[in-house]
C-alpha cells in the first residue's frame, strides 16, 4: 500500500490529542489518571501513533482488547503497562509474561487455567479482575442477581498470579433521560463500591480501580477511582453527538477522511447513475466520481439517503449506489471542479467540519463503529 494521499486516505492530526486530553482532565478528579484505550487500532486511527501521542501527554497506562493488539504496542516500543481487556487463549499465555502484559481475569475458571500455566512455567502473570455489575459480558457476577464476592476474594489468592487491580464496565452511562437507566448506573456504581469495601474488610488490597468509560467520565465526573478509560474522547469524538451529557467538553476530532476526484462529467436529465439505476437525474447535472467505496469502509447502506461530502468546503450529495471502489457526487453547485481535487468524507475542509456523526446517523449506527470501518487499504497520514 502506498502511504500517500494519492487516492483515498485519512489524515490524523495527532496534535489535537493534547487538547482532548486536557479536556478529559478538566472533568476528572486531580487524583484520577487516564488509561488510554487504543483497542481496534485506536478505533481506526492507528494504535501505535495514538499511544505515543497519549504518552507524550503523560498517559502512563494503556488498554487493548486482545493479546495481538498488546503485542503491536510492545513491538513498537510502548513500555508502559498494557491491560488486555478481553480473553487470551491458553496457546498465547506465554506472551503475557514474555512481554510483561496485564491479563484480565474474566472468570474463576479462567483464573485457575492461567494460574496452572504460570505454576508449570514457573512465571508470574500480572492481572486485573473483571467484575460484572450489570453489563453481563465478562467478569465475576457482583450484582443483584448473583453476589459472588467470595469468588473475587479467591481470585486474589491464585498462585503465580499477581492481581494488581479490579474493574467493571458501565452499560448505560450515556443515558440521562431514562429514570430506569439512571438507577441502573447508580446500582452499578454501588455494586462496584461494595466489592471494594468487602475486599478491604477482608484485608485484601483491591489494587488499581477503574470503572468509567467515555460517557462515565462525562456524566459521572464525581467518581474518583484510580483511572478512567476513555476510548473515543482523546480522539475528539463521542459515540453519538446527539446524546445529552452532564459535562460539555470542547473536543477536536483528530481524523479527516479524504479521497480524490477521478472524473467529472455533465449529464442530461433522465441519465441513470451507478448500479441498479436507483438514481435518475431530474435535470442537467455535473457529477464527480470519487475514489472511495465500500471496500475502503464507506458504507453502501447510505446510498441515496441524502448523505453529503465536502468539496471546496461545500456540502455535496452522494448520488446513486456506492460502489466497491468509487462513489458519485452531485457537484452541480460548484463552478469549477477538476480531477485530482480533494473530497472530504468526514472531518475538516476549508474550516468547515463535516462530523463523522452525520455518516453514523445516516447508517443507523454509532461513531465507534463508523470509525472502525476504514479499511486497511486506506493509509493513515499523521500530522
Amino acid at each position: 500500500m502506498l502511504d500517500s494521499s494519492s487516492r483515498c486516505w485519512a489524515e490524523v492530526e495527532l496534535g489535537y490529542i493534547k487538547h482532548n486530553v486536557a479536556e478529559i482532565r478538566k472533568m476528572i478528579s486531580s487524583t484520577t489518571k487516564i488509561m488510554g484505550v487504543v483497542k481496534a487500532n485506536a478505533y481506526g486511527h492507528g494504535d501505535v501513533a495514538v499511544a505515543k501521542a497519549l504518552k507524550a501527554c503523560g498517559v502512563d497506562f494503556f488498554a487493548v482488547s486482545s493479546v495481538d493488539e498488546a503485542l503491536n504496542l510492545r513491538n513498537a516500543g510502548i513500555e508502559e503497562p498494557v491491560l488486555i481487556l478481553g480473553y487470551t487463549p491458553s496457546i498465547h499465555f506465554h506472551y503475557l509474561h514474555e512481554y510483561n502484559m496485564i491479563q484480565t481475569l474474566i472468570s474463576y475458571e479462567y483464573a485457575q487455567e492461567l494460574s496452572a500455566y504460570a505454576l508449570q512455567a514457573n512465571v508470574l502473570i500480572h492481572a486485573h479482575i473483571k467484575v460484572d455489575t450489570g453489563m453481563t459480558r465478562l467478569g465475576v457476577s457482583c450484582k443483584k442477581e448473583k453476589w459472588d464476592i467470595d469468588t473475587v476474594k479467591a481470585m486474589y489468592q491464585m498462585p503465580q498470579i499477581q492481581t494488581e487491580g479490579i474493574f467493571s464496565h458501565f452499560s448505560v452511562s450515556d443515558s440521562l433521560n431514562n429514570s430506569d437507566d439512571l438507577a441502573f448506573t447508580k446500582h452499578q456504581i454501588a455494586y462496584f463500591d461494595q466489592v471494594l469495601t468487602e475486599l478491604k474488610e477482608s484485608g485484601i488490597d483491591p489494587g488499581i480501580t477503574h470503572l468509567q468509560n467515555s460517557y462515565g467520565i462525562m456524566n459521572y465526573p464525581q467518581l474518583s477511582y484510580d483511572y478512567v478509560r476513555p476510548g473515543l474522547l482523546h480522539l475528539g469524538v463521542t459515540a453519538d453527538d446527539s446524546i445529552v451529557t452532564n459535562q460539555k467538553p470542547s473536543f477536536r476530532p483528530i481524523m479527516t477522511w479524504k479521497a480524490n476526484i477521478s472524473f467529472v462529467r455533465e449529464v442530461e436529465k433522465g441519465c441513470c447513475v451507478s448500479y441498479g439505476r436507483n438514481y435518475t437525474a431530474q435535470k442537467r447535472m455535473k457529477i464527480a466520481t470519487v475514489s472511495c467505496g465500500y471496500a475502503d469502509g464507506y458504507p453502501r447502506i447510505v446510498s441515496n439517503q441524502g448523505m453529503q461530502v465536502l468539496v471546496h468546503g461545500v456540502r455535496c450529495e452522494i448520488i446513486g449506489n456506492i460502489c466497491m471502489d468509487q462513489m458519485m457526487v452531485d457537484v452541480s453547485a460548484l463552478n469549477e471542479v477538476k480531477s485530482g481535487e480533494e473530497v472530504v468524507l468526514f472531518g475538516y475542509d476549508h474550516g468547515v467540519l463535516l462530523p463523522v456523526d452525520e455518516l453514523s446517523r445516516c447508517a443507523h449506527t454509532i461513531n465507534n463503529e463508523a470509525l472502525c470501518w476504514l479499511s486497511a487499504r486506506v493509509p493513515r497520514i499523521y500530522k
